[in-house]
């Protein structure tokens, strides 16, 4: 549940702002309108403000938003808009949203005529004839229902209507709130239904523990994504502490953005992604503009082909993703996913081996509640499915359940004496009572095998505890080695790209601070996180190394891995260009790739299908052995090349040049 300041000690937060800040919604609204308006306005906030103690006061552990429905815009004040919030005030839902679960306690409000302030709410009642209401104040109040536990959460959110209905009926008369509790919020995005997310968005909050910020900033921003590139938005989904029920005013509003890249071909995947996240992040900085919300909105874009290599490697980020976000539009994509999820067909590689491990205790206590047939059955994977864990964890792939006993033994008893053959001995012995079982030779259990069955998969299951412990100690300190070799060889990538060819590792780290951190080529947290795995190194070779430590290293040295090799990409992506000769045949521009001695001619760049062809540079200067080639061929040299070899252009290849694109042909200069 998000967590808020007692109502008393509230004081209406501008979207984004904490609770201390005294300029709300109501003030910036009301500066924009003339002298009779403000008075109008100042009477209603003083209705809304008693209203919000009072409900505060009954309910803070569960509101988390009160807001002001909008008016219907006119033509005039849509045109008024900026831009990017044009296209969604004229999507604007309807001014009300008829809650079925309300329907028999709300009283009968008029619709009000366009213009009037608050959103009319119809009764829904059928056949009911809706007298008018004048001045109608149509609010909303959004309920975490994420911790409702000791009802049903359509019985918390009727009750909850009522008693928030009475209490508007007895403040105010005007007020006519609808309550809205956050599952069904979701739910009508998980349903691709998003005109609740659009009322919330252009509501006036007066109250909000920072889901009212999140959804108004999330919105304006994804309306301005999808303008610009509709058609390849995959998903846009909502994330982190705000869905997880963790966050509080001051938190940073997390989205996912998928893009689709799978029909990209005039530019590499890795450059779509570095503009496509320079655009939509400043995007992001727009929308924080347009709606004056300070939180931060942590974009993350993802080309779906990465994120599908994600999905599939059970990517431990993306499993949160997949199962805490909130779909604010899907193509269709990120629903089956999550679903997927939900039914175990994405299972990560670590919390697959834990879930492994920790199936054994909770198979033996259902052996206890079982008959005797269903418990041998229950014993035999009880002990079978975490030994093949510890198979896995080791590094072997898990065999067959007739191969597992000696397995265990060659590896575990006499490689690396970590357990004792007796244990190995239980495992046949349960092995071989299950086959006699199923295989018809013994016709039923006694109560003492079963008992004795029972007493040595806990004694296996035990023993096997530790075993997973030591192997999981072992694994953990080789990580360590195994991340300081890597990161010290990627770091060798980067200093070579610069020029700097041998390096001692002495020297290393020195030079890696001069020529990169000291230089502003890269920014310095990471050569605090370089120490830290320096240190986490130094910890293994004299036994000192903690859990936490490698815990903390696995964490920073991804982060800085895949920092580096961003960098190299984009290096190598700079001295490609310089390796490109661009000319001009007739209508058409072409493009000469001289990437060592391999040649790559794109004879028509803006062609949606590239024709390339391939050659080699001769020692005379000259091109020769051109032949067909394709995009493919191209991103696969592209991607072993380390530093585009420094390439001199002799005369003998401007006659090509005419050869291969004919005689009216002119090399493009600074282009």
């Amino acid at each position: 549940m998000v967590k808020k300041k007692a109502a008393k000690d509230y004081i209406a937060p501008e979207p984004g702002k904490t609770a201390n800040n005294t300029q709300d919604e109501f003030s910036k609204i009301a500066a924009n309108l003339p002298k009779d308006a403000q008075a109008k306005l100042k009477e209603i906030k003083k209705s809304l403000d008693k209203f919000k103690d009072q409900i505060l006061k009954k309910f803070d552990k569960y509101v988390i938003g009160i807001a002001l429905l909008p008016p219907k815009l006119t033509d005039q004040q849509i045109a008024a808009l900026p831009p990017e919030m044009q296209k969604a005030a004229m999507q604007q839902p309807a001014q009300h949203v008829t809650l079925k679960s309300q329907m028999p306690q709300m009283p009968p409000p008029a619709r009000v005529p366009a213009g009037m302030l608050g959103a009319p709410i119809a009764s829904g009642v059928p056949g009911a004839v809706e007298p008018p209401l004048k001045d109608a104040i149509n609010i909303v109040v959004l309920v975490d229902d994420s911790d409702s536990k000791k009802m049903a959460k359509q019985e918390l959110k009727t009750k909850l209507s009522t008693i928030i209905i009475q209490m508007a009926k007895d403040t105010d008369k005007k007020i006519i709130p609808q309550t809205i509790v956050l599952s069904e919020l979701w739910q009508s995005c998980y349903d691709g239904k998003y005109d609740l997310l659009r009322l919330i968005a252009y509501s006036a909050p007066f109250y909000d523990t920072g889901m009212l910020a999140a959804i108004k900033i999330s919105e304006i921003h994804k309306e301005m994504v999808m303008k610009k590139f509709e058609k390849y938005i995959v998903s846009y989904v909502l994330a982190g502490s705000l869905v997880q029920g963790k966050a509080t005013s001051k938190s940073d509003i997390d989205v996912f953005i998928v893009v689709d890249d799978t029909d990209v071909k005039r530019m590499t995947r890795a450059e779509l992604k570095d503009k496509l996240r320079a655009i939509i992040i400043g995007m992001g900085i727009e929308a924080g503009e347009a709606t004056g919300i300070k939180n931060k909105l942590n974009v993350q874009v993802y080309i779906l082909t990465d994120f599908w290599d994600s999905v599939k490697e059970a990517n431990p980020i993306i499993f949160t993703f997949l199962r805490d976000g909130v779909p604010l539009y899907d193509r269709g994509t990120f629903m089956p996913w999550k679903q997927l999820l939900q039914m175990g067909r994405i299972k990560p590689s670590n919390e697959a081996i834990d879930l492994y491990m920790s199936s054994g205790d909770q198979l033996i206590s259902r052996v206890k509640l079982k008959l005797k047939e269903i418990g041998m059955e229950d014993t035999f994977w009880a002990i079978l499915t975490p030994t093949q864990a510890a198979i896995m964890l080791y590094g072997v792939p898990p065999p067959t359940p007739k191969e597992t006993p000696e397995v265990m033994r060659e590896l575990f008893v006499k490689k690396e004496k970590l357990i004792e053959e007796e244990y190995v001995k239980i495992l046949e012995r349960n092995i071989q009572m299950r086959k006699d079982l199923e295989h018809g030779d013994r016709k039923e259990l006694s109560g003492a095998e079963a008992d004795k069955l029972l007493a040595d998969s806990e004694k296996y299951l035990k023993r096997l505890d530790k075993l997973f412990k030591d192997l999981q100690k072992s694994k953990e300190e080789e990580s360590v080695v195994k991340t300081y070799d890597h990161v010290i060889t990627i770091i060798r990538d980067v200093l070579r790209l610069e020029g700097i060819e041998k390096v001692s590792d002495v020297e290393l780290i020195g030079i890696f601070e001069d020529e990169l951190i000291s230089k502003g080529k890269i920014p310095a947290k990471f050569l605090r996180i370089l120490n830290s795995i320096l240190k986490a190194k130094k910890d293994y070779d004299t036994g000192k190394l903690t859990k936490a430590e490698v815990d903390r290293i696995k964490k920073d040295s991804s982060e800085l891995t895949r920092f580096l090799i961003e960098h190299i990409q984009r290096k190598r992506g700079k001295e490609l260009e310089k390796a490109k000769i661009r000319v001009k045949h007739g209508n058409r521009y072409g493009e000469v790739m001289l990437i060592g001695n391999d040649v790559f001619i794109i004879h028509d760049v803006d062609h949606e299908e590239k024709e390339i062809s391939r050659g080699r540079l001769s020692n005379s200067g000259s091109i020769t052995g051109i032949h067909r080639s394709s995009l493919d061929e191209l991103e696969k040299v592209l991607a072993k090349m380390e530093i585009p070899p420094k390439v001199f252009i002799k005369e003998k290849i401007f006659e090509d040049l005419k050869g291969i694109f004919g005689k009216d042909v002119e090399i493009l200069v600074n282009n």
